[in-house]
């Protein structure tokens, strides 16, 4: 094992979207998908890595309900990061309170694929319209 994140399971600072120019990239990229209760956003980033970004309100709750809700949706993209595409940022934007994990685990399985879908989608389209081949 090499590197600082050698045999740890967490989201390093290259793993997530932090400043708020990126998460306003993201959220303009309008590629999004949502069930009611979360709303993923993603934008092609050309990164090596998908990075994760969280918007979790305070209708979500108090501190201690945010924070555990935000604990929930970073484990989950921790597990399932390898199932999906990598180069893409991904913002998740939690719209109810009271997750549990297999809620949050069912609705990120579907949701970021989908996303991520119509981000491509998206860039395909911009690329085509700027003339360069996809």
């Amino acid at each position: 094992m090499t590197g600082p994140q050698a045999g740890r399971a967490t989201l390093g600072r290259g793993e997530r979207v932090i400043s708020p120019a990126t998460f306003r990239a993201v959220y303009a990229a309008r590629a999004r998908a949502g069930d009611g209760r979360l709303v993923v956003y993603a934008r092609a980033s050309g990164l090596s890595v998908t990075r994760l970004g969280l918007s979790v309100g305070r209708r979500s709750g108090g501190a201690v309900a945010r924070n555990r809700t935000k604990r929930l949706l970073r484990e989950v993209f921790r597990r399932a990061r390898a199932d999906w595409p990598t180069g893409y940022d991904v913002v998740v934007v939690t719209l109810g309170r009271d997750y549990t994990l297999k809620e949050v685990d069912e609705r990120l399985r579907t949701l970021v694929p989908e996303a991520l879908r119509r981000a491509q989608k998206r860039a395909d389209a911009d690329a085509g319209a700027r003339g360069a081949t996809p």
